[in-house]
């Protein structure tokens, strides 16, 4: 991956908050419990999977670059989703997306070429690096802010 790829990746995971909470803006509660029409998750069952995965994700990328080839542990969303009370309200999950992207964001910002190349292995997946880490996330908020515009009923093509 080129500096300039990784520049535009940056740029999408530094956006991806943003487009969430854009894809929510004036759901009610109501409207944040509705199903997809495709079988997915609700908007707010959404939101606290992107809490979810962000804390995971920022365990991920700092065992990637502090650790010599660990191995990355999958996880079952859909269990966190049934045991993890994913009707609670969104407000502190929101809260945790943002703080811990932001978080993530100004350690990636600091990486040098050695340390974007670090790696290691994930259980699922097999190899696993730090640019595959980047990749996944900068879409991870826009592709489920796109899913909640889908539930909403709203035009996707962002």
């Amino acid at each position: 991956m080129t500096a300039e790829e990784r520049a535009g990746l940056l740029k999408k995971y530094a956006q991806g908050y943003d487009e969430v909470v854009e894809s929510l803006r004036g759901l009610t509660d109501q409207q944040l419990d509705r199903e997809d029409p495709a079988g997915g998750w609700t908007p707010r069952q959404i939101v606290h999977h992107l809490a979810d995965s962000e804390t995971t994700a920022y365990v991920r990328v700092r065992r990637l670059l502090a650790e010599d080839n660990p191995t990355i542990q999958s996880y079952d969303e859909e269990q966190f989703a049934k045991v993890l009370h994913y009707d609670r309200p969104i407000d502190a999950s929101l809260e945790t997306l943002r703080a811990v992207r932001r978080a993530t964001l100004g350690l990636l910002e600091r990486l040098d070429e050695s340390e974007w190349a670090r790696g290691g292995t994930h259980s699922d997946q097999g190899k696993y690096g730090v640019e595959t880490w980047l990749a996944t996330y900068a879409a991870h908020g826009h592709d489920h802010a796109r899913q909640i515009r889908a539930a909403r009923g709203e035009a996707v093509e962002r």
